[in-house]
């Protein structure tokens, strides 16, 4: 699918409607079946080339962001991330809201599978609440920067007892134009074998939805929860910025 036609500009309100519109052109089956099947899967593009630089300009206006991050100062990789601030620009308000809803059935799913609790609401408003009730208050959304040698290594985003099972990272550079390398990562462990590594170029405007912590894996005896990692593999040339969007409040 390509991304329909949108007026406004990242930190514009008339853009922020349109993600759930777009939304509702994907094949929402085949992707709920992908990531079962793997832990992951990517979308059709969801947003434009100019969106994706409204977005990715951003990063230069430090007053729109509550924390700057050096990975290699805490042996995360290498390259650098922003959390945003309250409030979050538009069209990313926009995205993570209008996405929430299409993973919720998927992760009620798993905790139906697992037999583990399912506190998630309706919207997303109503589970951010929960989270900042818990003392979970801090933004979670988050754009990444990686330059030539950079790499992200693997690791899960949980931020705090209350954790959405499923996660966001939108493209915002062409692959093989804007960079070379830097491959989305998975790797899940699963129950009583080794360990299954799952590699993804991701696309501009494109989202990947992956597994948080862990997934259901059906065995011989019944459901069991396979723990997952994701990271990025090193950017060998030019720059890779991406978008991602927790579902889930950091403490």
């Amino acid at each position: 699918m390509t991304a329909a036609t949108a007026s406004g500009t990242a930190g514009g309100g008339t853009a922020a409607a349109d993600p759930a519109v777009r939304l509702n052109g994907f094949d929402w089956q085949a992707l709920t079946e992908e990531v079962n099947a793997y832990g992951c899967a990517q979308t059709s593009q969801l947003l434009s080339g100019e969106e994706c630089r409204s977005i990715s300009e951003l990063y230069e206006q430090e007053e729109k962001f509550r924390s700057t991050i050096d990975m290699a100062r805490y042996r995360f990789g290498s390259g650098q991330y922003r959390y945003f601030g309250n409030p979050l620009p538009g069209l990313v308000a926009g995205l993570r809201a209008a996405l929430y809803p299409r993973l919720l059935p998927i992760a009620r799913d798993w905790a139906a599978k697992l037999g583990t609790p399912a506190p998630w609401p309706d919207t997303l408003d109503e589970w951010l609440a929960e989270c900042h009730a818990a003392g979970q208050t801090k933004p979670t959304a988050i754009l990444l920067r990686y330059r030539a040698g950079d790499w992200n290594a693997l690791h899960r985003d949980l931020y705090g007892d209350l954790v959405f099972p499923l996660q966001v990272v939108i493209g915002l550079d062409e692959p093989g134009t804007d960079h070379i390398g830097g491959e989305f990562l998975l790797v899940e462990q699963r129950p009583r074998a080794q360990s299954r590594g799952t590699s993804t170029l991701l696309e501009q405007g494109h989202c990947m939805i992956f597994t948080t912590r862990d997934r259901p894996v059906e065995s011989r005896r019944g459901w069991s929860a396979s723990p997952v990692r994701h990271g990025v593999s090193t950017v060998r040339s030019g720059i890779r910025r991406t978008l991602g969007l927790v579902f889930h409040d950091a403490a």
